[in-house]
């Protein structure tokens, strides 16, 4: 890195991916640091820069102190321990800047020696202090899915006249007659708990009301006049509630029925085609209600404008998935019980990271936006002026 590339480095302020530091004499002060950045998406940490972005630099004696209290720290005082870079830019007279770059980490959580685990906010750090942001860190890691979650509803709130159709068509099971029965191939299902109660993947697929242990997990659809949001005047507004299968079909039904007829060429007395094909929205609402991050307490939003549809999904993508990723097809599976059963037929899913594929196929005019800031995923179909 040259002077110039570090002066450029720094200009910008301190923010989620760059730290100035003027020394480092705390070891454990500096892992709580490398921790905080580790377990967000990593980043740089520019020692021998003031807080106001001044460059006094380092001193040649300083240098060989300071990289080996780096490697101490990321070595000892971290855990999981973290395999850091340091580079020495040397600025002239007798000023030296290190470069310290923490990767993203793939042991996450990472802790301090205390056992405190660090986040990023903005251009400080935080405690971990709530079991959401947990859990979080652990689905970001790969080590923990929300659809494994244990949930108050036991097997009495099961959907036996959709359980029981599902076991015959699938697995050529009967219903089992007792409750022990059922519990224990439940249990076998991944769709229960080692107590007995339902997971959160039993729940949204298979309970007869879902929405009265999660009501947040629901699809809020409201269509607009014209192109924009109003805040008392709408043509019409629905939730849609009830297990994924029944969510989809309300969520559909409720596009395509704002959607225009056109003739396309057919007959007059034909029924008129969807402005935009069926198969679009049949993608984008199962890849939403499938891959959302179900530790956010929030619903899925459905809006409908004269020029666009938006869907709204809370959380990001997971894990290093971007928005060109997904287009190509590339997927990563956020909630792989509900994946392995809504390929099984309760959905009309037809294969990982095809969905957002086909939908581009049928329709081009598609925007993704991953919201980092405001955690959420928003969709925008475009709609075409049809007079």
């Amino acid at each position: 890195m040259t002077p110039e590339e570090v002066y450029n480095l720094i200009a910008p302020g301190e923010d989620s991916h760059r730290q100035f530091k003027q020394d480092i004499t705390n070891a454990d002060s500096l892992a709580a640091e490398m921790a905080a950045f580790a377990n967000a998406e990593g980043g740089i940490i520019v020692i021998g820069v003031a807080d106001d972005g001044s460059v006094p630099g380092i001193s040649r004696v300083d240098v060989t102190r300071i990289n080996q209290l780096i490697s101490n720290s990321a070595s000892q005082h971290v855990r999981s321990p973290l395999t850091v870079q340091t580079e020495n830019v040397w600025l002239g007279e007798d000023r030296i800047v290190i470069v310290l770059t923490v990767p993203k980490g793939i042991d996450k959580p990472y802790f301090d020696k205390n056992g405190v685990i660090w986040l990023k906010t903005g251009s400080d750090k935080r405690r971990v202090n709530s079991r959401e942001e947990l859990c979080r860190l652990f689905q970001s890691a790969n080590q923990f899915h929300a659809d494994e979650l244990p949930t108050k509803a036991g097997i009495d709130h099961l959907d036996k006249l959709r359980l029981r159709p599902f076991l015959q068509r699938v697995y050529d099971l009967p219903y089992p007659e007792t409750d022990d029965d059922l519990v224990r191939l439940l249990q076998n299902m991944n769709l229960a708990t080692e107590d007995g109660m339902l997971n959160l993947a039993g729940l949204l697929l298979f309970a007869e009301r879902p929405e009265w242990i999660k009501p947040q997990f629901i699809v809020k659809a409201i269509r607009y006049p014209g192109e924009t949001f109003h805040e008392s005047s709408f043509y019409d507004s629905e939730d849609f509630a009830g297990p994924l299968p029944e969510i989809f079909q309300g969520a559909l039904l409720f596009i395509m029925r704002s959607l225009h007829k056109i003739q396309a060429g057919q007959s007059v007395n034909a029924p008129g085609m969807p402005e935009i094909p069926q198969v679009v929205f049949e993608e984008l609402l199962v890849n939403a209600l499938v891959h959302r991050d179900y530790l956010i307490n929030a619903p899925i939003r459905l809006f409908v404008f004269d020029n666009r549809i938006e869907i709204i999904s809370p959380g990001n993508l997971p894990n290093n998935l971007t928005v060109p990723k997904i287009r190509s097809g590339n997927s990563v599976m956020r909630n792989p019980i509900l994946v392995s059963f809504v390929a099984k037929g309760l959905l009309p899913y037809r294969g990982l990271g095809s969905g957002i594929k086909r939908a581009l196929q049928e329709w081009p005019d598609i925007d993704f936006l991953d919201d980092r800031e405001s955690g959420l995923f928003i969709v925008t179909v475009h709609r075409k002026k049809i007079f």
